[in-house]
C-alpha cells in the first residue's frame, strides 16, 4: 500500500475491510499465474452488503476478464455492489472486448483498485471512465501485492524486456557438479519440487547449450496434479553445437525454441516442436537482451534461467537479472575442475562482488533458498 492510501480510502475499519476483499482478489488471480501472458493475472470480487456475491479471475489470453466473471456470477446483486479488482479494468479493446464501460453499466456504486494499469493503452483512462460514469473509484489497496502478483508483465509492458529469474543450485562451496560431471542431486526432494512449482509459474525457461549438452535436461514442469501447460523452453547457443537427440528437443507437450547468431552451423533438429530464431552476431556470440526482447515480443512475461556457469555470469554481468535464487545444499565437493555456479563476473576487489538487495532466506528442508536482487557495484558485476 502506498503512503497516503488511508486518506484516500478513509477510516482504519474501513481499510481493513477493502484489504480483506482484496486479498481474497489477489488469490483468484494467483490461481492462473503463468497461463494468462501475455496478460496479467487478475482478480475481481463483487460485494454487497458485506457479502460476496460474484467472483472471478482471467483464466488466459482471449477468455473472460476478471471482471466480466465476477459480475456474471453477480447478476442483479452488482446494483450498489462493491467491485474489488486487482488491476485497473481496461478500456481498450484486444482480444476480448474493454472492460471499464461493462463495469460502469453494471450499477456498481464502489470500484476499489489495487493498481493503475501500466500499459500505455489504459494507464488510468479506465479509471477515469468509471469515475466519469459516477462511481465511487478508490485505489491503492495491497497496491505493493498486486505488483508483485504481476511483476513480469509490470517489467513487459514498461521496458520491453520480461522478468528474469536466475535459479541455481549448489554446494556450500559453490559447486554445481563434481570433477568428473556428476549434478544429480545436489539439492533436496523438497527443493526440486520448488523448482517445478515455480517451472509452473513461468512463461518460458532459458538455458545454454552447454547445459543441453552435459546436463541432457527436460526442462518440464512435473509434479503430480499438474494441468498439462508446459512453459516454452529456449536455449541460447553462440557455437550452434547441439544433439537433435536431446531430451530437450524431444518432450510430448510444449514447444523449444533455439537461439544461434546467424550464420551457426545447427544440426537438424525435431521440427514439429522446435523453432530456431537466428540473431545477428554480436563480437562472434550472442547478445542477451536479443533472445530476451524476442521473447518478449512473443508475449513472455517471465522467464526461469537454469543454466551453467558461463550463462548465469553473462546475465549479471549484463544487468539483466531482476531475482536471483539460490539453493545451497549444506554438502562440500571439493576439486579445483568441478564446475563453479558462476563465470568470471569481473570482479576484483571484494566491494566490486555482487550483492543482493531484499534478501530473503529460508530453509528448505535440508537445504537453504538464497532470494534477492543482485546489485551492480562501481561498473562490474
Amino acid at each position: 500500500m502506498q503512503a497516503g492510501t488511508a486518506e484516500r480510502l478513509g477510516d482504519a475499519s474501513e481499510l481493513v475491510q477493502h484489504q480483506r476483499f482484496m486479498r481474497e482478489a489477489l488469490a483468484l488471480a494467483a490461481q492462473a499465474i503463468g497461463r494468462t501472458s501475455p496478460n496479467p493475472a487478475v482478480g475481481a470480487l463483487v460485494v454487497a452488503g458485506g457479502t460476496v456475491v460474484g467472483r472471478g479471475y482471467h483464466h488466459r489470453a482471449g477468455e473472460p476478464h476478471a471482471e466480466v466473471l465476477a459480475l456474471a456470477e453477480a447478476g442483479v446483486r452488482a446494483a450498489g455492489a462493491t467491485l474489488y479488482v486487482t488491476l485497473e479494468p481496461c478500456s481498450h479493446t484486444g482480444r476480448t472486448p474493454p472492460c471499464a464501460p461493462l463495469v460502469a453499466g453494471a450499477g456498481l456504486a464502489h470500484v476499489i483498485v489495487a493498481m493503475e494499469d501500466p500499459n500505455p493503452l489504459v494507464s488510468g483512462s479506465g479509471l477515469r471512465l468509471l469515475s466519469e460514469r459516477g462511481l465511487d473509484v478508490r485505489t491503492g489497496v495491497l497496491e505493493d501485492d498486486a505488483r508483485s502478483l504481476n511483476e513480469g508483465f509490470i517489467k513487459r509492458i514498461t521496458t520491453g524486456l520480461p522478468f528474469v529469474e536466475l535459479k541455481v543450485a549448489m554446494t556450500l562451496d559453490g559447486k554445481i557438479a563434481t570433477d568428473r560431471g556428476g549434478s544429480r542431486w545436489i539439492t533436496g526432494e523438497r527443493a526440486r519440487e520448488w523448482v517445478h512449482r515455480r517451472r509452473d509459474r513461468c512463461d518460458a525457461i532459458l538455458t545454454g547449450a552447454g547445459t543441453v549438452r552435459l546436463d541432457d535436461p527436460q526442462l518440464t514442469v512435473r509434479l503430480p496434479e499438474h494441468d498439462g501447460r508446459q512453459p516454452l523452453r529456449a536455449v541460447v547457443t553462440a557455437s550452434g553445437e547441439l544433439d537433435g537427440g536431446a531430451a530437450i528437443f524431444h518432450q510430448p507437450a510444449g514447444r523449444t525454441v533455439v537461439f544461434a547468431p546467424e550464420g551457426a552451423v545447427l544440426p537438424a533438429l525435431p521440427g514439429a516442436s522446435t523453432e530456431v530464431v537466428h540473431l545477428p552476431p554480436r563480437g562472434g556470440g550472442v547478445d542477451l537482451g536479443d533472445p530476451l526482447r524476442w521473447l518478449a515480443e512473443h508475449g513472455v512475461n517471465d522467464v526461469l534461467v537454469e543454466g551453467g556457469a558461463a550463462l548465469n555470469a553473462a546475465l549479471l554481468k549484463a544487468g539483466l537479472v531482476d531475482r536471483l535464487s539460490a539453493f545451497v545444499a549444506p554438502k562440500l565437493f571439493g576439486g579445483q575442475s568441478a564446475p563453479s555456479a558462476f563465470g568470471d563476473l569481473s570482479v576484483g576487489e571484494p566491494d566490486q562482488a555482487v550483492q543482493l538487495a531484499d534478501l530473503e532466506v529460508t530453509r528448505v528442508d535440508e537445504d537453504w533458498l538464497f532470494r534477492g536482487r543482485p546489485i551492480v557495484h562501481g561498473g562490474h558485476c
